[in-house]
């Protein structure tokens, strides 16, 4: 196809994953209704706890998300990207140590079916001057091998990434020369981080890959220490803003094409004049 219509949901997720689906499936519904084809949501979009990720799991509620997650694709014909969920296995099927996770991006394709998984390379284990003052990931997370992922969506190449991975832009160079022509961004930034930096860092990187680049964020306050950024946003292979969100739970649509694409690729063939490869 020559055209593709993307979705970003923005939500303000918190730790009852029921209350968290509920509104997913409201957003989803909207959004395919304003005839949304991959619709993608934020990282930590059902659980927004990082101790409670292991214990989620581990529980008998993991497969009632992924049978509901499933359910909700298939119903709508729809490629449904599920930013981040934690996941207690390893790609191979070892079970991950040390009562971590893995911190995954799961696909959902129009049947239904799983089609695709990615495991968070980088992990978000800094300071902030925020309320919470320091982030560690890796106390309850496990990095993913280098193993990355594009995955088709009705004939546009996907890459997929999670949060922090936006600031390594090796990893986005290493997706659009396997084929990316859309980068995907769940998030949950900071709002200091996010303010700072996600707009200047979701633009870099359309543009030195001359990708789409959806950046899809978690908003507002989700406890009393813990505030991300929202401003979910598209930018085009030029680096401009084709559609954004402000800091509430909303969503948009916007229909991509190739012909912007290919364009912006012919006229600056930035990729062809690379030196370092």
């Amino acid at each position: 196809m020559s055209a593709l219509c993307v979705a970003a949901l923005q939500l303000t997720s918190t730790i009852s994953w029921q209350d968290n689906l509920h509104e997913v499936r409201c957003l989803v519904a909207s959004a395919v209704k304003d005839g949304a084809r991959l619709v993608v949501l934020p990282e930590n979009v059902f659980l927004f706890h990082g101790k409670r990720m292991r214990g989620l799991a581990e529980s008998d509620d993991q497969s009632v998300i992924f049978i509901e997650i499933s359910a909700l694709a298939k119903e709508h014909s729809i490629y449904l990207v599920v930013g981040s969920h934690p996941s207690l296995l390893r790609p191979n099927g070892d079970l991950v140590a040390d009562k971590r996770v893995r911190q995954t991006c799961w696909v959902f394709g129009p049947d239904g079916l799983l089609l695709e998984r990615y495991d968070k390379i980088h992990l978000f284990d800094v300071t902030v001057d925020d309320k919470a003052a320091s982030y560690k990931e890796s106390d309850v997370i496990e990095p993913g091998e280098l193993a990355l992922k594009v995955i088709d969506v009705d004939g546009f190449k996907v890459g997929l990434s999670i949060c922090y991975d936006l600031r390594f832009p090796e990893l986005y160079r290493e997706l659009t020369k396997l084929g990316a022509e859309v980068l995907l961004v769940p998030a949950a930034f900071t709002y200091v981080t996010g303010k700072a930096h996600w707009d200047i860092l979701l633009a870099a990187r359309a543009i030195e890959n001359q990708c789409y680049v959806l950046g899809v964020g978690q908003c507002g306050w989700h406890n009393e220490t813990r505030q991300t950024y929202g401003h979910s946003v598209l930018y085009s292979p030029f680096g401009e803003s084709l559609a954004n969100l402000q800091e509430e739970p909303d969503y948009f649509v916007f229909n991509i094409t190739k012909t912007a694409l290919r364009d912006c690729r012919q006229k600056m063939p930035c990729l062809s004049h690379r030196r370092l490869l």
